[in-house]
């Protein structure tokens, strides 16, 4: 038998993959938004881009930017009662619209 994979991107074939005409790199206008301390911002992770990329439990939360450090945002996200932190890279994020 071979042993089941553990991976950072395990089971990940549908959530980490783009449809066939947004595939490439994203548009710079989503790389040049300026996140402000307290700002909600969406996770949604950018596949083509691997670097400052959150793990998949966190596609699709929201979270609270707290901090800047570099090109990466410091954001807080909510996950059951526990309040996680996690540097993530602008592509991986979107500003909240809810």
């Amino acid at each position: 038998m071979v042993k089941k994979s553990h991976g950072y991107r395990a089971r990940t074939r549908s959530l980490m993959s783009k449809r066939i005409r947004e595939r490439g790199m994203s548009s710079l206008s989503q790389l040049l938004v300026d996140y402000e301390i307290g700002q909600r911002v969406d996770i949604v992770i950018n596949p083509s881009v691997h670097k400052g990329m959150p793990h998949r439990r966190y596609h699709g939360r929201t979270g609270i930017v707290t901090d800047m450090r570099g090109r990466g945002v410091v954001v807080e996200v909510k996950l059951g009662r526990a309040t996680k932190t996690l540097i993530v890279r602008p592509d991986h994020l979107q500003p909240s619209r809810g």
